[in-house]
């Protein structure tokens, strides 16, 4: 299907569909998939087709091909089918959780502690990513199709580094849960970080890399932003905020077997953690040109910092340039 309702996107800013067209592109996204049954039914809700439509500039072909191996991806994986018991162990340092609260915009956020890897199998820790991701889907609220990842880097050194799970995270992440990243502050990151994250740039798509800014306890521009997203009174003191209750694997361990026993009736067609609806407002349609932000460019923060699009050097702390008001427009 040749149609190119897109605009100019020479700006960097993201290209806009109307409704109709968008709807359009989903209806034929369903043609070339061809008929689904059960799960696979369920997963392919219109939302769901829209953003893997976003994640391929809407390429209705190649969107079609990232769907069709990800439903056979989830055949074969069945991630939906992860337990607790199945991750436990790879859990019980905190490396990875999701926490009880949300942003200011309704993401669920992700906390990951590198420093605190307790495995060294890639198998086990891309399982653990997998599950916290399903549940991060499943606990979003109504019209929010996205995630925040917090990334602390306290205690972080060069043993904690890995080519191998960076290059399986990434690959997870943007070829099987597209457009549901909306924001990945990386905090307090070391100096020697730097060359390890200009190394894999390659493996991540503009899309991705566009949503990674890096943040400073130090940086009183790091600290509004923090404001900005985030309830300072749930917000993780390692974050800047004021919680410092820390990680209890225990209360974890209960919340989420508790999640467990809802998750086989999410997958009915009412509850589908897919089927929110398709058409976010016309500012959520946009789409990101192919263009890569520099690596040394100087972004300004605007007035509203909260919603940001470009790649931020390290050096420059955690700054942004102007973007949405409404974060859920950066959807995966």
């Amino acid at each position: 299907m040749s149609v190119d309702p897109k605009r100019s996107a020479s700006n960097g800013q993201e290209k806009m569909l109307p409704s109709l067209e968008q709807q359009a592109l989903i209806n034929e996204v369903r043609r070339l998939i061809g008929p689904q049954s059960g799960k696979a039914s369920i997963f392919c809700s219109d939302a769901c087709i829209s953003r893997y439509l976003r994640a391929r500039n809407w390429n209705v072909k190649k969107a079609a091909k990232m769907l069709k191996l990800t439903l056979k991806w989830r055949e074969e994986y069945k991630p939906e089918e992860i337990r607790w018991e199945d991750i436990a162990h790879e859990a019980e340092t905190g490396k990875t959780y999701r926490t009880n609260y949300i942003d200011k915009h309704g993401r669920t956020v992700l906390v990951m502690r590198p420093s605190r890897q307790n495995s060294k199998s890639t198998k086990g820790q891309i399982k653990y990513l997998v599950y916290c991701m399903e549940n991060a889907i499943l606990n979003l609220p109504p019209e929010q199709e996205q995630m925040v990842w917090l990334i602390d880097f306290q205690g972080f050194n060069m043993s904690h580094i890995s080519i191998k799970v960076t290059r399986e995270t990434a690959h997870v992440l943007q070829e099987h849960y597209p457009e549901r990243l909306g924001l990945a502050i990386l905090y307090n990151a070391p100096k020697f970080f730097e060359p390890f994250f200009t190394m894999v740039k390659p493996l991540l798509e503009p899309k991705t890399y566009n949503k990674v800014k890096f943040g400073y306890s130090d940086d009183q521009n790091t600290k509004k932003i923090m404001e900005d997203l985030f309830d300072f009174d749930h917000l993780e003191s390692a974050f800047g905020g004021n919680d410092d209750t820390g990680f209890d694997i225990n209360r974890y361990a209960e919340r989420m077997k508790e999640d467990d026993k809802k998750t086989p009736s999410l997958w009915t067609r009412e509850n589908s953690p897919s089927s929110v609806p398709t058409h976010a407002p016309l500012d959520s349609t946009r789409l990101e040109s192919d263009t890569d932000a520099s690596d040394n460019e100087k972004i300004d923060s605007s007035p509203d910092p909260v919603m940001d699009t470009g790649i931020i050097n390290p050096d420059q702390k955690i700054l942004v340039n102007e973007g949405e008001k409404n974060a859920s427009a950066d959807i995966h």
